[in-house]
């Protein structure tokens, strides 16, 4: 990589169950806010009472034509919301369509509406549409949003099971560093998951049991002790991503700088975590940045809840000398949004930063790892001049992302 101190994020859009925006994420994370109960979208649960947390009522942008949002899945219209939302902060009407660029983090992110096209046309599969042929393909969300957008210089889909809203952010990071393009969007998709991911999720032991419906709101505690694993929530985000004065603006104030980042494998191909490799991409992380553990103000992590990630991340960090650091779990209030997460979680790092405040865990009554600087049940008033995000998926992938301020701004 190169020019790594010019790299900053000029926009953000989010959607998730709690908050739809920027204002009432922000809002929600500092109240510690949730919407978990049992899911209730159609294709989500069989004989079953699956718990997580779903996005109320959406509407999507009106530069959106009428007959693409009838054909458009879930995932798609809250891409191409979240998506509105960092392009209007960001200014990029006014940018050069051929200088702009797109990194969609998600791969099989349809899941549900596939399940449910097959069951409608079961019986009479000559009557599928012929646009299926299209958009079951994760890529038809690059085109929807690069045809809405104007989006002309470069646009693909990267995959890294959970991880992959983070690479993304790496992915569009390094396209602007390299010169590929002048702005990159990151755009974490939402996993629209049906029964069937759900049933495997929790048959394998990643996903937070059936009977955990009888008190949703306690279901979901990243690094509790009493954790039992994951809690889905359908989530999406999207960053702008560009080099410092590559593009006059008016007056705009970058929420960060992208200081250094990591993706290190593990050579493993199932769902367990490994110390060592989220130890390198914390070290490596931190030595592109320039930082040590001690400059570290404040680590959002992967905190799924799953009771050998949590222990192995808290063990990551404490190994990583990252003791000082302020730690908080923002799973516990948005549930996990899957291959959205790492962005979503970029998202309420960089608006913590601006509002020089960090969001309580919720749950968090009992700590696997007390050596750990935790924020739990409250939100507390803090400064940050430097963070750091983790980001793992199945398939032992491990990323890490710094995050240094630009000039003191308080929302």
């Amino acid at each position: 990589m190169r020019d790594v101190a010019e790299i900053v994020v000029t926009g953000l859009g989010v959607t998730t169950a709690v908050g739809q925006g920027k204002e009432q994420f922000a809002r929600a994370l500092f109240a510690g806010d949730h919407r978990f109960a049992v899911l209730r979208r159609p294709g989500r649960q069989l004989d079953t009472r699956f718990v997580g947390a779903e996005i109320p009522a959406l509407t999507p942008p009106a530069r959106v034509a009428a007959r693409d949002l009838r054909t458009a899945s879930l995932t798609a219209q809250v891409a191409l919301t979240t998506l509105e939302e960092a392009w209007t902060e960001a200014g990029l009407d006014e940018a050069d369509p051929s200088r702009v660029g797109l990194v969609v983090g998600g791969s099989n992110v349809q899941q549900r509406e596939l399940v449910q096209a097959h069951d409608r046309h079961r019986a009479k599969p000559r009557f599928l549409r012929p646009g299926y042929g299209m958009s079951y393909l994760d890529t038809d969300l690059c085109a929807l949003a690069t045809a809405a957008f104007g989006i002309r210089g470069m646009a693909h889909t990267v995959g890294g099971a959970s991880a992959s809203g983070q690479l993304a952010v790496i992915e569009a990071a390094e396209a602007v560093a390299s010169g590929r393009v002048d702005v990159c969007i990151a755009l974490g998709a939402l996993a629209d998951v049906s029964y069937w991911e759900l049933l495997a999720l929790q048959s394998m032991g990643a996903m937070a049991p059936e009977h955990c419906a009888d008190a949703p709101e306690a279901a979901c505690r990243p690094f509790d002790t009493g954790h039992n694993g994951f809690v889905y929530g359908e989530a999406g985000a999207a960053l702008v991503i560009e080099r410092r004065g590559a593009r006059p603006r008016r007056e705009h104030i970058p929420y960060a700088r992208l200081a250094g980042w990591s993706v290190q494998l593990d050579g493993n191909r199932g769902p367990h975590p490994s110390l060592e490799g989220e130890i390198r991409a914390i070290r490596q992380a931190l030595g592109t940045a320039g930082l040590t553990p001690a400059d570290i103000d404040y680590v959002n992590p992967h905190g799924t809840a799953s009771p050998l990630g949590d222990r192995t991340e808290a063990q990551a960090l404490r190994e990583s000398g990252l003791t000082r650091a302020a730690v908080n779990a923002t799973k516990s209030i948005t549930g996990h949004g899957l291959s959205a997460a790492g962005a979503v979680e970029v998202v309420a790092t960089l608006l913590q930063m601006r509002h020089g405040r960090l969001h309580p865990t919720r749950n968090l009554e009992e700590p696997v790892d007390d050596s750990l600087h935790w924020v739990r049940g409250t939100a507390v008033e803090a400064e940050m001049s430097h963070c750091l995000s983790l980001s793992l998926g199945f398939g032992g992938i491990n990323t890490a992302l710094c995050m240094s301020t630009c000039e003191s701004r308080r929302a």
